[in-house]
This record gives C-alpha cells, sequence and structure tokens, in this order.
C-alpha cells in the first residue's frame, strides 16, 4: 500500500511531503545478493519484497565481477570437495573467518552453480559441454566456474530474468539514507527518489542490506566512483548494529595503471584487470624485464594469494622498477590471439579499443582497492544485533578473513541469499508499521534536516571533499601502515569532517545531494578502517604494519566496533570459532596449487 503524507510538527518544523511504503521485506540493493535473496522470499510465498537499486535494473556492481564464482564441482578435479574448498577460503582468510559460514558457502556452492545452469546461465564449457572451470589465485585445484570474463554480468541477468519470472517487485534509481530503528528492532528505512526528488517512507517486516562493500573510499579502486561507498556498514552501524573486521580492505594486484594525464586513459586508472588473466597463464614483469614473483613466491607465482602479489608488486614499485605509469606488465601474449578473445573476451576488447593488442603485448597493471572483507557482524542466518536487520554480500563481515580468496564474492551472493531468504520467509508475517515513536523522534528529524540541506551555498565543493578523504585513505591506511600514518590519517580525517558540514548541495534531484549523503557514509566507514587498523598491532593477510610485521598469535580475534553512549566508537575484540573435523582434515592435508603444473 502507499500513500503520500505531510504534516507539521515540532513547533511549527514541517516535514517533507513524502511517499509511504508498506512492506513485509525491503532489500536495499539490486545486485547478486539482494536478487537472489528475493527470489528465495517468492519462491518461499513472500509476495509482497521490494527490491531498491540505486541505479538502473541490472546496473549493480555484480557486472563488474569478472573472473568466477567457486564451487567444488570437479569438473577437472574430480577430488576436489567443499570442504577443501573451506579450507583454502581459511587459508587465505589467514583464519579469521566465521568457520561456520565458509562451511555454509562452501557446502551449498555446488548447487548453487547447478542451479544457475538450470537458469540458464551462459557459462563457459568444456568441450564435453560440462560448467568449465579455471585456477584462481591460492585454490588448490580449478574449482573457480566463468562465463568468458564476464561471470558477474551473467550471472546477475541470469537472477534479474529468474526474479522477472517470479514477479518480484523492483524499484529503481533510489536511494537510502537512513534505517528506521529503535536500536533494538529495525521497522524500515527512509530514503529518496533520485529522479524526482521524493522523498520515501518503507515500513518493512524486515530489511535486508545488500548494499555493497567500501572499496571507494580510497582513490585508485574497482568500482565506479558512486558505488561501494560504505552505504550498508554506515546505514548498520547508525541503526545500532555492530561492524567488524574493517581494517580488513584487499588491494588487487592488478588494476589498471594509467598516465593519468592522458584523456582517454585516465578515466580508467584502477580499474580491474580480472584475475582471470593471470589464471589463463598471465605473467608479472617488472620495467626491467624480471619475472618478479619468483623472488616472492617462486612455488605460486602470480597465482599466490592477492595480498602477496598486491605487496610484491607494491615493492617492486617503491624500489624503482616499475614502470612510468607506476605499475608493472601483466603478459599473457604467450597465448593466441584466438584464446585471449575466447576466455578473456571482455579485457582483450577494453584494451584493444585503447589502442592495445594484449595478444602481442603486456599491459600495466597496480594495487587497487578492490573489496572489503569487513562490514556488519551477523549471526549464521545474516541477521545482525538489531533485530529485524539482516546484512549480505559484501555488506556482511564474516565469510572472508583478513583476506579474501577470488572467485568467492560472487558465491557468498548467491549462497547467503538463500540462506537468509529462507530464515526471513519461516518469519516474516505481513507489512511492517515503523511506531510512533521512531517517527517522530528519528525519520521527521532525518528527513527534515535532508530537506534543510538542500540549495546550502558552502565553502567547499562535495566533490573535493570526496577527493580529499579518498586520497587520505591511501595515503594512510592503504597497502603498508604504521601507528604514526594510521593517527595522522584520524587527525586528517577530523579535518575533512569538518568540512563536509560545509559543502554546496544542490536540490534533491542533484549529483552533489546524493554525493553529500555518500561522504557522510564514507566518513564513518573511514574512522572505523583507520582505528580497526591502529587496533591491530599485527600484519595479517591485507592488513600489513610495517611496524608490527608478524603474525601474531594472539591476534587471531575479530575487531568489532559499536556506537558508545555518548557519541563516538567502542571498539572490542572476539575470538574466533574452530573449523569442524571434514574441515580440520583438509586442513591438515595441506591441499596446495602447484603453478608450475600450468606451464
Amino acid at each position: 500500500m502507499e500513500e503520500n503524507r505531510s504534516w507539521t510538527r515540532n513547533g511549527g518544523r514541517s516535514t517533507p511531503d513524502y511517499r509511504e511504503i508498506d512492506l513485509s521485506v525491503l532489500v536495499i540493493g539490486a545486485g547478486a545478493a539482494g536478487a537472489r535473496t528475493a527470489i528465495e522470499l517468492a519462491e518461499r510465498g513472500v509476495d509482497d519484497v521490494l527490491v531498491l537499486g540505486k541505479r538502473g535494473h541490472g546496473d549493480a556492481h555484480t557486472t563488474w565481477a569478472r573472473g568466477g564464482i567457486n564451487g567444488a564441482l570437479g569438473t577437472h578435479d574430480p577430488e576436489d570437495d567443499w570442504a577443501i574448498h573451506a579450507a583454502d577460503t581459511l587459508n587465505e582468510g589467514h583464519f579469521l573467518n566465521d568457520p561456520e559460514k565458509v562451511e555454509t558457502v562452501t557446502k551449498q556452492m555446488p548447487d548453487r552453480l547447478r542451479e544457475l545452469d538450470e537458469w540458464g546461465m551462459a557459462f563457459s564449457r568444456t568441450d564435453g559441454g560440462e560448467i568449465d572451470q579455471r585456477y584462481f589465485g591460492a585454490q588448490s585445484f580449478r574449482r573457480t566456474a566463468f562465463a568468458g570474463d564476464h561471470t558477474g554480468e551473467s550471472l546477475l541477468d541470469t537472477l534479474v530474468e529468474r526474479a522477472q519470472e517470479l514477479d518480484v517487485s523492483y524499484r529503481e534509481n533510489v536511494m537510502i539514507t537512513k534505517l528506521l530503528s529503535d536500536g533494538d528492532r529495525a521497522y524500515g528505512a527512509a530514503g529518496f527518489d533520485m529522479d524526482t526528488g521524493e522523498f520515501v517512507l518503507f515500513n518493512a517486516g524486515c530489511v535486508v542490506l545488500a548494499a555493497g562493500g567500501y572499496a571507494a573510499v580510497y582513490n585508485r579502486h574497482t568500482s565506479r566512483d558512486d558505488e561501494n561507498n560504505g552505504d550498508g556498514p554506515a546505514l548498520a552501524y547508525d541503526a545500532g548494529a555492530t561492524l567488524m573486521d574493517m581494517e580488513f580492505v584487499q588491494f588487487h594486484p592488478t588494476g589498471m595503471a594509467v598516465d593519468d594525464d592522458d584523456p582517454e586513459w585516465a578515466p580508467w586508472s584502477g580499474r580491474l584487470v580480472t584475475e582471470a588473466v593471470r589464471g589463463e597463464g598471465g605473467r608479472l614483469y617488472n620495467a626491467d624485464g624480471e619475472r618478479f614473483m619468483e623472488r616472492y613466491s617462486p612455488d605460486q607465482m602470480e597465482l599466490d594469494a592477492r595480498d602477496v602479489v598486491a605487496r610484491a608488486i607494491a615493492k617492486e614499485i617503491a624500489e624503482g622498477r616499475g614502470t612510468e605509469s607506476g605499475g608493472v606488465y601483466l603478459d599473457v601474449s604467450h597465448r593466441d590471439a584466438e584464446f585471449i578473445a575466447e576466455r578473456l573476451p571482455r579485457m582483450y576488447e577494453r584494451f584493444m579499443d585503447l589502442g592495445v593488442d594484449m595478444a602481442e603485448e603486456p599491459v600495466e597493471v597496480a594495487p587497487t582497492a578492490h573489496y572489503g572483507m569487513g562490514g556488519v557482524r551477523v549471526d549464521a542466518h545474516g541477521e545482525s544485533d538489531v533485530e529485524g536487520l539482516f546484512a549480505i554480500g559484501e555488506t556482511m563481515a564474516g565469510v572472508h578473513g583478513a583476506n579474501r580468496l577470488g572467485g568467492n564474492s560472487l558465491a557468498e551472493t548467491v549462497a547467503y541469499g538463500v540462506v537468509t531468504g529462507e530464515r526471513i520467509a519461516d518469519r516474516v508475517d505481513g507489512a511492517g508499521t515503523v511506531p510512533d515513536e521512531v517517527l517522530r523522534t528519528v525519520f521527521e528529524p532525518h528527513v527534515a534536516s535532508l530537506a534543510a540541506s538542500t540549495g546550502r551555498n558552502g565553502t567547499y565543493e562535495v566533490e573535493h571533499v570526496l577527493a580529499e578523504l579518498r586520497d587520505l585513505m591511501w595515503n594512510h591506511a592503504g597497502i603498508l601502515r604504521d601507528d604514526a600514518s594510521l593517527r595522522e590519517g584520524l587527525d586528517r580525517l577530523e579535518a575533512v569532517r569538518e568540512k563536509s558540514s560545509d559543502v554546496r548541495i544542490g536540490e534533491v534531484t542533484d549529483r552533489s545531494f546524493e554525493f553529500a549523503i555518500d561522504l557522510d557514509f564514507m566518513l564513518t566507514t573511514a574512522e572505523t578502517v583507520l582505528r580497526g587498523a591502529l587496533e591491530r598491532t599485527e600484519s595479517r593477510g591485507a592488513h600489513y604494519r610495517t611496524d608490527y610485521p608478524d603474525t601474531d598469535p594472539d591476534w587471531r580475534r575479530n575487531v568489532c566496533f559499536e556506537r558508545a553512549d555518548i557519541g563516538g566508537t567502542r571498539p572490542y575484540t572476539v575470538p574466533v570459532g574452530e573449523p569442524g573435523d571434514d574441515v580440520r582434515s583438509a586442513l591438515d592435508a595441506g591441499h596446495e596449487l602447484d603453478y608450475h603444473q600450468l606451464e
């Protein structure tokens, strides 16, 4: 049911007109995680579900995940199984993962891949017609299923088509600005229509945050600038949920390294060069022509863990062996053009359009912020410690630990979409209602504040403040960190926060309004990354402290953040669980890829 409302309260202050929508389940985020949750709910008979997207239908960040999706099908390596997949995930996560969540994902994935196949996903095939699988970094066997190098796009197309078959309701170009919560329970959300400027109140029995991650708080990243700004974690934290593992940001080894002064190339700076290029045999060379991974990882070479390869590249560049564009060379030219065009079609086409033939010459790459392993702390079903508020996909923490195994991000979205959808379907009982007290103390002041901020003639351009924040994070919480730099980053963050209250903002439909909201989300997320990195006095996975270069066994704990009673954040740590017997046996067996079997 939809209604238009407006009223005057609070000493004559007017709350803007808004539209009210009643739902059983509100899904915030229209990528793979949100779509798969909605599908599960629809298949279980929950029919008043609404999926919201900030962009056009089918235009979610999922489409930028190119290399593949993991599942122990054993297409080429029948000795692979879910327990070995779990063992690889824990090893790559440096044993900070939640073992229960890892098992949930790895046990499900063979069935999820077969399900996607039944729904028509355009998987690449073996000569015998089976779903093809290839190597990805730090995996013991070939378990990464793929659709060329456009796996995420094909996955989302498949899920959207399935959701449409089930008549799942979807609304595009809507941005959520606040969850409506009393700190104990979530009742819905506030947002606005980005096309019309209309404010919207969503009454919901349950809310699912599938709003992506926070890698775009860095100035070099693989996302578009208007996504992965930390919306999900910041919204949940503001509503009373706990965040976890925020210090762990994965810097993908191979983002595009370009001449920033070249107008044709500059927009591509940091954009992902999929791990599939290395999975298909791509080799890394420095400017001196050395295949330098021989020094850092002689057994696994270019297919070692992402954090290992990223730090190796960063060191080559720092020690003067990088290219003029500040990168190294990634070369797959020993493969013929037909093979590259078939297995890596999007990469081949992208670089060909820019005048580089990957079959003839290398491309330049450098590390780039790619994925946040942290997010909202949730239980085994994806529910936060705020009742009725769920978080899945890159918005949740727990599956990936200190470093994500390549190919596991898409796997997590569909696996937890099923788990969370099943849980909510068992609990939800009709549309929700936001209590009057929450309307009066949370919704009304929030929407009135948003409306009052429009047309502000501040001192600073919001885009410039965003850029300052991103530079700050790259310089002070990047691949290499230390105490002094992190503390300086926190000091500078406060200066950015002050500027954020004095930015110029247009009307609700102006991009500056959206960017100002993004900035608020990013400030929350950036602070937890910096404070988490300062708290963790060791190096583990993607978190590397030059002043604490060793891994400390006593730090096998997760850093959590909750809101303090009187402002600020309160960090605390919790111990990590232990894997089950099957996974422990797989760990003890010591499965490991030997790169040289590929050559």
